[in-house]
């Protein structure tokens, strides 16, 4: 008695063994891109973030944490040649303008301050410009008559100066720009983060469970528990 041959399976259709190389290959390619940039934009993050991470805290409880300003007081006098170009005329208005170059370069010797385009205020008989900075505070009053200047320099300590770099208070447009691309990095950081769990999803069934837990939490803190 002869048994019958089992029959072959037929031979995968080329076009969709081709489809799936071609789907696999674009996945790949995708995935590899996402852990690129995924660690590119963290290596840039990582010193920022640790800063800006720190000082949320610090900020959260600032109340909470001791600082005592230190104040020094520096007097100084005017030489005769810059006393003879700040002189007032008689009527003059109030206004603002920056100090002359020649001023401003003596007083950044003297006070080690950067001061050159920064606007003061000028009246009859003073020149006032106020110093705002990063963890402290300082002014520079001039004289016009006697050429007496007194710079009062306001020092609140480290944890004020790195509160003030995470608002970007009185840093100065190079820190601005900073922190606008750190801001980008971090986006760019999480929105890669969140492909690379959507590429893994499969293998790791809690995976949108836990990411929907991380966006409903804080929404049910701010409608619940923030007034």
């Amino acid at each position: 008695m002869q048994v019958a041959e089992a029959p072959r399976p037929a031979a995968a259709d080329p076009a969709i063994a081709s489809a799936r190389d071609a789907a696999k290959k674009r996945k790949a390619f995708w995935t590899k891109q996402f852990y690129l940039w995924h660690w590119v934009s963290s290596a840039i993050c990582l010193a920022a973030m640790l800063l800006f991470a720190f000082t949320g805290i610090t900020l959260n409880h600032a109340g909470q944490i001791p600082a005592k300003p230190q104040v020094t007081e520096t007097k100084l006098k005017l030489p005769d040649d810059l006393l003879g170009k700040i002189a007032a005329t008689e009527g003059e208005a109030d206004s603002k303008a920056a100090l002359p170059d020649e001023l401003s370069a003596w007083l950044r010797k003297e006070l080690r301050t950067p001061i050159k385009g920064k606007v003061a205020e000028w009246s009859e008989f003073e020149i006032y410009l106020g110093l705002p900075r990063p963890g402290g505070d300082a002014w520079v009053s001039i004289d016009r008559e006697t050429g007496e200047v007194v710079h009062e320099l306001t020092n609140r300590g480290a944890i004020s100066y790195l509160n003030d770099l995470h608002k970007g208070r009185h840093t100065g447009p190079v820190w601005s720009w900073f922190i606008d691309i750190f801001s980008i990095a971090c986006v760019v950081f999480c929105l890669t983060g969140l492909a690379l769990l959507w590429v893994h999803a499969k293998r790791r069934p809690k995976t949108w469970p836990i990411v929907a837990a991380g966006i409903l939490l804080p929404v049910i803190l701010i409608v619940f528990f923030v007034h």
